[in-house]
């Protein structure tokens, strides 16, 4: 069987940025929330918008990256910035651990965002949507924002027990995508089975047996490797498919998430059938 691996579907990048404010900071997230159970994907995503991953003028000159302004009850210090209006007053801390717990402060005490804390801690949709109706931001898509950061950036996963121990033994995780419907992730080269298995709690075997690969495939990088079982065939959009250079039967049922004898089945091919010819169709449904 000719594997091939060329046709790899392309996925979108994270911002490296982002990547590095999250690991500094989703610790103090995930201890503020065992504290005053606001959800550390709200609390992260939060930090990472209004202080433009802790680059904006107003989290490295004042450690403030909430965007809290100074409010009648602020006796600490403070620091003027342009916002809605010109020299506008915002708090200032000493360091951002002092930021993310008043912040943590700020929210519940607040009565407007009391209704917040009757939402599950899981339920990171809500409490954005609801921060933007409480008033927190004047941005309209705010809500839509900070789910967006935390679906990327998966931080809801540390909104559940565990979460945080499990970022930190895999600090460079597979990001999961989907394709037909099904979890694929792209492998690196010195991946294993065992690895993806661990960091996805799916046994080895089953992945080999999902992704149709000998025992003692080698992965170079780059390969799309499901985490569950493959579809008899591809979605409804996606019907025939033009050969192109590079590819295998393999290839193009891993592209679409296809068991390979069904793509054999489907176009009247025996699995022993020579590689298909560039510009040659094949159906996929």
């Amino acid at each position: 069987m000719a594997i091939g691996f060329n046709s790899v579907i392309s996925a979108p990048r994270k911002n490296k940025a982002y990547e590095d404010y999250i690991r500094k900071y989703r610790s103090i997230a995930v201890d503020e929330m065992k504290k005053y159970h606001i959800p550390a994907s709200i609390t992260l995503a939060q930090g990472l918008l209004e202080s433009g991953a802790g680059k904006s003028l107003l989290a490295r000159k004042s450690n403030n990256h909430f965007g809290i302004k100074c409010g009648s009850s602020w006796r600490g210090r403070t620091v003027r910035h342009d916002d809605d209006r010109r020299n506008e007053c915002f708090r200032a801390y000493r360091r951002a651990r002092d930021s993310y717990e008043d912040h943590s402060k700020f929210l519940r005490t607040g009565a407007r965002y009391a209704f917040l804390f009757r939402l599950k801690i899981t339920d990171y949709k809500g409490w954005a949507k609801g921060l933007k109706k409480a008033g927190y931001a004047t941005d309209s898509r705010y809500a839509t924002r900070l789910i967006d950061i935390i679906e990327l950036y998966e931080l809801n996963q540390y909104d559940r027990k565990g979460g945080l121990k499990w970022a930190e033994e895999f600090p460079n995780p597979h990001q999961p995508y989907l394709s037909n419907g099904m979890l694929y992730v792209i492998a690196r080269r010195g991946d294993t089975f065992k690895s993806l298995g661990k960091e996805f709690d799916i046994s080895s075997k089953k992945i080999r047996k999902y992704n149709e690969l000998p025992k003692d495939y080698v992965f170079e990088g780059g390969e799309i490797i499901y985490l569950e079982e493959k579809a008899k065939k591809a979605s409804k959009d996606c019907i025939f498919y033009t050969v192109r250079p590079g590819d295998s039967m393999y290839s193009i049922a891993q592209k679409y998430g296809i068991r390979l004898k069904y793509l054999y089945k489907m176009n009247d091919m025996k699995e022993d059938a020579p590689v298909p010819n560039v510009g040659d169709m094949l159906r996929l449904r």
